[in-house]
């Protein structure tokens, strides 16, 4: 990620000249209409289309979401950009454009906004989506952002996390943990560091595990591969916050129980090798770590061979009916009830 926000100018005065130094490095449409807006994005749908728009908003806060101890700016900018990406897709869109709003306190300087932003760039050309608004103020709390994400999708084609029926299958992208044992490495070496500040980090062998945590990917393609393959999920949902609790999204909106399978959960070698040497259960970081921005779905068994032919999405469990709960079948057979923090009581 080496490519610059654009042309050095010399520091903006002031909030709205900032601004408009940011606006100034994306490019938008062609038309000449549609550019970023001043104080709020302005989506216009093309004549006669039937298509839904659909929104998505994350709140980022500095030493709450992320750490810019070993969080690299351009990195950050490009997360956000996909976690909020991610929610569009959860729903079966296509993204279309972002707004962004930072709140920045006063040592942060023009060029680590440029940095910041630069991110958001990279990922507006290589996933063909547009900035639509940008806004700075400040912060006296250290950095914030508030990111938005729009898109469309045709109202037939919509998915939502209510729709799963008992015996559908149980599916997911990707892999799973391997974003959480980054962010556990590098909270590791930045212990290390606060200890002994001459020590060196110790992170040449985990450059996966890193790189899924510092930069997730957008599953625009399992989107892309499911229509392809004439493969309609009766649900969706986005995997933020591990497994478990994505699943029992999926299960309380739609009234049905499952069970999952753990020696069907795809769990990375690199990261289950790292997480043994770290002497943690990798199924316990799968089910409950985060940050692994993969998407969850249910589909039809009439669908299984078609879901087969989709490259990075494995099989997992399948959807009972509600009095059965939602549970997790172990290697050894035992049922072990889900559980995930942000459903505790």
């Amino acid at each position: 990620m080496t490519e610059d926000i654009g042309k050095k100018l010399t520091t903006p005065k002031g909030k709205f000249a900032l601004e408009k130094h940011i606006k100034e490095a994306f490019e938008n449409s062609d038309d000449g209409k549609s550019g970023i807006s001043d104080a709020c994005a302005a989506v216009v749908a093309q004549e006669g289309s039937a298509s839904k728009k659909l929104f998505s908003s994350k709140l980022f806060l500095e030493n709450i979401h992320f750490d810019l101890t070993y969080f690299p700016l351009k990195h950050l900018g490009y997360k956000m950009a996909a976690i909020a990406v991610s929610d569009i897709l959860a729903m079966n869109g296509t993204p279309t454009g972002l707004g962004m709003s930072l709140g920045v306190s006063n040592r942060f300087s023009l060029e680590a906004l440029e940095e910041l932003m630069g991110g958001v760039r990279i990922f507006c050309k290589l996933h063909k989506v547009k900035l639509l608004q940008f806004e700075v103020n400040t912060s006296l709390l250290g950095l914030a952002a508030s990111v938005s994400a729009f898109g469309e999708v045709m109202p037939d084609k919509m998915l939502a996390r209510k729709g799963a029926k008992e015996n559908d299958l149980i599916c997911v992208s990707g892999d799973l943990a391997s974003a959480y044992t980054g962010l556990i490495l590098l909270e590791r070496e930045k212990k290390a560091f606060e200890a002994d500040p001459n020590t060196q980090p110790d992170l040449d062998n985990y450059h996966y595990v890193l790189e899924r945590y510092l930069k997730p990917e957008p599953r625009t393609d399992i989107i892309q591969a499911l229509a392809e393959n004439n493969v309609m999920p009766s649900s969706m949902t986005v995997v933020a916050n591990g497994l478990a609790a994505a699943a029992l999204h999926i299960c309380n909106a739609s009234h049905v129980g499952c069970d999952l399978y753990e020696g069907k959960l795809p769990i990375d070698l690199l990261t289950f090798q790292t997480l043994k040497e770290l002497d943690i259960v990798a199924t316990t970081i799968a089910l409950n770590g985060g940050e692994d921005y993969e998407l969850l779905f249910t589909i039809a068994q009439k669908d299984y061979d078609s879901i087969q032919k989709i490259k990075d999405v494995s099989i997992v469990g399948y959807v009972k009916d509600y009095a059965s709960g939602c549970n997790l079948v172990t290697n050894d057979d035992k049922l072990i009830p889900l559980t995930a923090q942000e459903f505790a009581e």
